[in-house]
């Protein structure tokens, strides 16, 4: 697996970044208004598995209706996306000209020393284009014209941002490549720097009762000796708990909330770590699905569950009759909550008592190896044959969905290509019924399945 780089998008407030963003992400993620100000936090997206995109908040914003302390935020929040990022887009507005700001933020760059690139916005026609010698004056080249709003330009920027990636390949592989990497991710104060300390034995994390303790995401490599046989080679990241958007109240835990996301994508197996005692909540839900849109492995971990096995050592649960029984109601009621996850496993464990902690190092391993599993082409080609003639796809504008052929194109996700009559003829419904399909044929609990389509008229551009 390879990581990912971080193209950043920055300029003074009003250039246009957020509908660049936009643009290159083909989404609407980024809220876009022509108010100054309106991103104060840094957006980020996967874009076509080549690279994280980040949009900044305007450089030298100032908000006269809220405190100087949100105005230093969001210039803390771009320092960190400048230093976080590979590439650097350093968008200026075409229209109205070089301004004294875009000159500070071309000095600002300069002296991070990262690989900027100008790009001049609102360049709606070519006529516009004479007007943009000014911006010679940066020091950054001619750089790219492109109209955001109007896409024009837009794929030859994109064209431009893959030449400075350069080639994705695959290193050679060491020790240090084949350690499996694990995230644990989860509410402040479920325990998950306590399990850390309790798999390596150590007190190297800090561990406080007090919420939110762990700031960063602190990577740790431990090798696990299984059965005195083989070693396994784990690196575990212990990341800071994950709050609610509106609760985030200062740049420092602004800043935990997008390492944990970085955390995220280097990881190959992702563990949500729930409490025992308040089960499943909203924010869990939105955890797990960020797993999921990362692509990661993804196995639950039901932290504290001492507390149960000590209530029934003690005085059983009325309407059960000992905790094998309640353990399992307990998790039918965890999976209906998660019921989006691709079937993933889940762990009961103690970090006070060290109840099985071996467990997670064991569902660690066999996830990763999921994960990178090869499907046969036959194979897959059988089962959505099978998955048609057992239900057909519903009728759409008076034609069903049709797959001609499929095939696995990667892996960490699980990636299937479907090469089929028309895109739009596949709705959400059915791409689940695929999906789940595919994870319990192939026994590929825990790791999710990502199907791309290309349909006849994509195959004829």
């Amino acid at each position: 697996m390879n990581t990912l780089r971080h193209v950043a998008i920055v300029g003074r407030p009003n250039v246009g970044k957020s509908r660049l963003f936009n643009r290159l992400s083909n989404s609407n993620i980024a809220i876009v208004h022509d108010e100054p100000g309106v991103t104060r936090d840094v957006n980020s997206v996967v874009v076509d598995d080549k690279f994280i995109l980040l949009d900044t908040g305007g450089i030298g914003l100032t908000i006269k209706s809220n405190s100087q302390d949100l105005n230093f935020a969001v210039d803390e929040q771009i320092d960190f996306a400048i230093q976080a990022a590979d590439i650097i887009l350093f968008l200026v507005d075409g229209r109205n000209g070089l301004t004294a700001l875009d000159e500070i933020i071309a000095e600002k760059l300069r002296n991070y020393g990262k690989t900027s690139f100008l790009v001049i916005n609102k360049i709606d026609y070519p006529k516009l284009e004479e007007e943009t010698d000014d911006f010679s004056r940066l020091g950054l080249g001619a750089g790219l014209m492109i109209s955001a709003e109007h896409s024009r330009g837009i794929e030859d920027l994109r064209s431009h941002i893959y030449r400075l990636i350069g080639p994705i390949s695959d290193q050679n592989i060491n020790k240090e490549d084949q350690r499996i990497k694990l995230c644990f991710l989860g509410r402040p104060n479920v325990g998950k720097s306590s399990i850390c300390n309790s798999l390596i034995k150590s007190k190297r994390l800090i561990v406080d009762e007090k919420p939110g303790t762990t700031r960063d995401a602190v990577e740790i490599d431990f090798d696990y000796l299984k059965n005195g046989e083989s070693t396994w080679l784990f690196t575990l990241i212990d990341t800071a708990g994950l709050r609610k958007k509106k609760k985030i109240n200062s740049s420092v835990e602004y800043f935990s909330t997008v390492r944990s996301h970085h955390a995220i994508e280097r990881s190959s197996v992702v563990f949500l770590v729930l409490d025992a005692k308040t089960g499943v909540t909203k924010q869990d839900k939105l955890l797990a699905g960020k797993i999921l849109e990362f692509g990661r492995s993804i196995a639950i971990i039901v932290n504290k569950w001492d507390f149960a096995l000590e209530s029934f050592e003690r005085n059983p649960i009325p309407g059960y009759e000992d905790e094998a029984e309640f353990r399992k109601e307990f998790t039918v009621s965890l999976l209906k909550e998660l019921f989006f996850l691709p079937d993933s496993p889940v762990i009961y464990v103690s970090a006070k008592t060290g109840y099985a902690l071996e467990n997670i190092l064991e569902s660690a391993s066999l996830l990763n190896e999921t994960s990178l599993r090869q499907l046969s082409t036959p194979q897959i080609n059988r089962l959505i044959s099978k998955l048609v003639l057992r239900k057909s796809p519903p009728m759409i504008k008076g034609r069903r969905f049709k797959v001609y052929y499929a095939l696995q194109t990667g892996k960490q996700p699980h990636r299937i290509r479907l090469y089929c009559n028309q895109i739009a003829r596949l709705d959400d419904s059915y791409r689940r019924y695929l999906e789940s399909n595919f994870t319990s044929e192939f026994k590929l609990q825990g790791c999710p399945i990502k199907i791309e389509l290309v349909g006849k008229e994509t195959r004829g551009k």
